[in-house]
């Protein structure tokens, strides 16, 4: 077995964990194991630690997916755009779909999105320190493109939007990877129009004048407070950056 088959081996068993069980809930055992080596020691000597890997893993599929988003938003750009919001959601979306499909290895459909979602929750340090503050510039432009069709919004409002975007996004692609994992056909997410009804609720989301209920609830959070730094926030909407 060659020296690059073996890393495949630990990094595509400890991505199907990681996505199962949780960062926490996989040691280094149980990686080894499930990658078929006999060495417990391989692990470390591949990647050093379990940390290592696990920043390794979510750096392999940031990269791709943050070329693809950023050679969409550079087409989109160079033809003029964006025209609409429509065409920012799709760079948001598409680029996270069929993540193998290039024959790349170790293959990434089946597990990634779970991965990271899963990550993000219980070491959100970890995850963006695998970014190495480079591999979320593709969704950095499209939040800036983003919020430029929704400048008649309260800038607080908007965050908030991207916000509860990025986590109805999370959890709708890593519902559709689980349902599609190993290529299996899926009554949902196997229908054509499923991604394209997807888009349409995100749109939904994000487009709507705030409700007067909201600006109430607004108005009366700001009389409450000292208003809270307008304008871009990394509390809200900077969750999605390797989807």
């Amino acid at each position: 077995m060659t020296e690059a088959s073996t890393r495949d081996l630990l990094k595509i068993a400890a991505r199907r964990l990681f996505a199962l069980r949780g960062y926490d809930g996989v040691s280094v055992r149980d990686i080894v194991l499930a990658a078929g080596q006999r060495n417990s020691g391989s692990l470390h000597y591949y990647f050093g630690s379990k940390d290592e890997l696990a920043r390794e893993l979510v750096a392999d599929g940031a990269k791709l997916i943050d070329n693809r988003r950023n050679a969409m938003l550079d087409a989109i750009e160079a033809r003029g755009g964006p025209r609409n919001l429509r065409e920012i959601i799709e760079c948001l979306v598409w680029p996270s779909t069929d993540l193998a499909g290039d024959g790349s290895l170790p293959p990434q459909e089946d597990t990634y999105i779970r991965f990271i979602t899963m990550l993000q929750m219980s070491h959100r340090q970890m995850f963006m320190d695998a970014l190495e503050g480079k591999w979320a510039s593709g969704y950095e432009r499209a939040l800036a493109h983003l919020r430029a069709f929704m400048a008649e919004i309260d800038p607080d409002l908007v965050n908030q939007r991207l916000m509860l975007m990025s986590l109805y996004l999370r959890a709708a692609m890593s519902s559709r990877e689980a349902a599609l994992e190993g290529g299996a056909s899926h009554r949902v997410w196997s229908a054509e129009a499923t991604m394209e009804n997807l888009i349409d609720t995100i749109e939904g989301m994000l487009r709507p004048k705030p409700s007067k209920a909201t600006l109430q609830a607004l108005a009366r959070r700001i009389r409450r407070r000292a208003p809270v730094k307008r304008g871009r926030s990394n509390e809200h909407g900077d969750d999605l950056q390797a989807i």
